[in-house]
């Protein structure tokens, strides 16, 4: 199947047969018909499957004959989780209109506003915008909402995962209602199928998460000891000479300080994080694609989206949670068909994220050891469909329970607890006789004790004599002080 058979004109496959397009990938050959056609779509497919030119391509199709667009209007949006994605689509879009008399910007935060204000007068067939900085524009009155009529959510789940909640709500509250909206994604939790419910109207969903050539991955793992994950990493590229890795780690601090370890074992590497400036961020992003940086460190603001051609490996420094984020990092490499290598530093601190991965990907990583870099504390072996503990009392609590279907169950119950009871009852009826045997061989406690007296009257009279007697004998002896005093005289 061609481009042209999917409805798509002679300007657009122009701009395809230069880039090199020469057949449609499955989720293409799916979704382009139904946008086309001015359905709403859900789009489910892997990381690096050409979701992007899913929606792209459709969206320029419907633009390219409907005139001018009015004054700080848009036509289409699209919203996107981060900036280096809406720069990413902003590309593509570039390239695939290349032909045609449509405007195409990006505007997100972390950069003067005042540029992107500028070319919003002129309006806008298709803004790339990230949910925050599409906000503040919006409340800036420097563009419009009212002639939307395409609303794309791409990576939705991602813009939740980053709070953008109450953005997205807000920015969809205020389009137009006669719209069309998309959405696409590799995953697809349950928050961002409410807000689907909410923002779509009978959507189609395509699903092709589990079907197609899966990417050409090779994943294993090294267990180490989190202090030496700096040491094996050198070694690594040193050793089995990489000339190029995305290294993703937790946090900025430690993707400085990881940098700061490689340069000192002769290894450039650059950081890649949201502390660093947009521009350059943008300007590391070019050289990494270009092979002037070889080594990213970068924490999970490139996971997802970003399309780095022929990237050889991805080493997951630390591993992310929620499990769904491994998917993405992987996904960086293996694109359009190529290969790729995952590799994985993981600590016996890292056992319960690479459980809930191992469970994701339905199978263990293969495990290989790096000899000099033994982990003193050896990283378990996975069990993919264990169950907590929580879990299994209440599931035993269940299958115990009585039912009236099953009278057998409910008797063999009966007569375990009825034997349990007898047994109990025994024992207890052993142990005071075991005791009064004791007793023959022993004399009574207290037994010399006189009996109380049953008359209360009789025993406070008693007790009030014992009283007076020791009141006497108290005062008639003498301080020991007054000893003392005698035996001095």
């Amino acid at each position: 199947m061609s481009f042209t058979s999917l409805g798509l004109s002679q300007p657009l496959i122009l701009a395809l047969n230069a880039l090199s397009y020469n057949r449609p990938t499955p989720i293409q050959k799916r979704t382009i018909p139904m946008v086309i056609k001015g359905e709403d779509v859900i789009a489910l497919a892997p990381t690096g499957s050409g979701k992007t030119a899913s929606f792209v391509l459709p969206l320029l199709e419907k633009m390219a004959t409907q005139g001018v667009i009015g004054k700080k209007r848009v036509r289409a949006l699209v919203l996107v989780p981060s900036r280096e994605l809406a720069l990413q689509v902003e590309q593509k879009a570039r390239e695939y209109s290349l032909h045609l008399p449509l405007k195409t910007l990006a505007v997100y935060g972390g950069v003067d506003s005042a540029p992107q204000k500028q070319k919003l007068i002129e309006g806008i067939d298709l803004l790339i915008a990230t949910p925050g900085r599409l906000r503040d524009l919006f409340q800036q009155r420097a563009l419009h909402f009212d002639a939307i009529k395409y609303l794309v959510l791409d990576e939705a789940d991602r813009m939740l995962d980053m709070g953008f909640i109450d953005a997205l709500n807000w920015i969809v509250d205020r389009l137009p209602n006669e719209r069309q909206t998309l959405l696409f994604s590799a995953t697809l939790a349950a928050p961002v199928r409410e807000l689907a419910k909410t923002a779509m109207i009978e959507p189609q969903e395509v699903d092709l998460r589990s079907q197609g050539q899966k990417p050409k991955i090779e994943q294993w793992m090294v267990g180490v000891d989190k202090d030496a994950k700096s040491s094996l990493l050198s070694h690594l590229i040193h050793s089995k000479q990489w000339q190029q890795a995305l290294i993703f780690i937790k946090t900025k601090q430690g993707a400085a300080k990881l940098v700061s370890q490689l340069e000192k074992r002769g290894i450039h590497a650059e950081a890649f994080h949201s502390g660093r400036s947009q521009a350059a961020r943008e300007q590391l992003l070019e050289d990494f694609k270009q092979g002037k940086v070889n080594f990213v460190v970068a924490t999970g603001v490139v996971a997802r989206g970003i399309d780095i051609a022929h990237l050889e490996r991805v080493v997951n420094y630390d591993l992310p949670f929620p499990a769904d984020d491994y998917i993405h990092r992987i996904g960086r490499t293996a694109r359009a068909g190529a290969r790729g290598e995952a590799i994985s530093l993981v600590s016996k601190d890292d056992f319960k994220n690479l459980c809930m991965i191992e469970k994701r990907l339905g199978h263990l990583l293969e495990r290989r050891e790096i000899v000099g870099f033994e982990p003193k504390k050896p990283v378990p072996i996975s069990i993919l469909n264990y169950v907590p503990k929580r879990l299994r009392d209440n599931a035993s609590a269940e299958s115990a329970a009585p039912h009236e279907d099953l009278p057998d169950a409910s008797a063999a119950k009966h007569s375990s607890d009825h034997a349990r009871q007898e047994n109990l009852s025994n024992t207890r009826h052993k142990e005071p006789k075991a005791r009064d045997e004791n007793a023959s061989h022993q004399p009574p406690r207290r037994s010399s004790r006189p009996a109380r007296s049953s008359k209360p009257s009789a025993r406070k009279s008693d007790k009030t004599h014992r009283h007076a007697n020791n009141k006497d004998t108290l005062t008639s002896r003498p301080s020991p002080k007054g000893q003392r005093k005698q035996q001095d005289q």
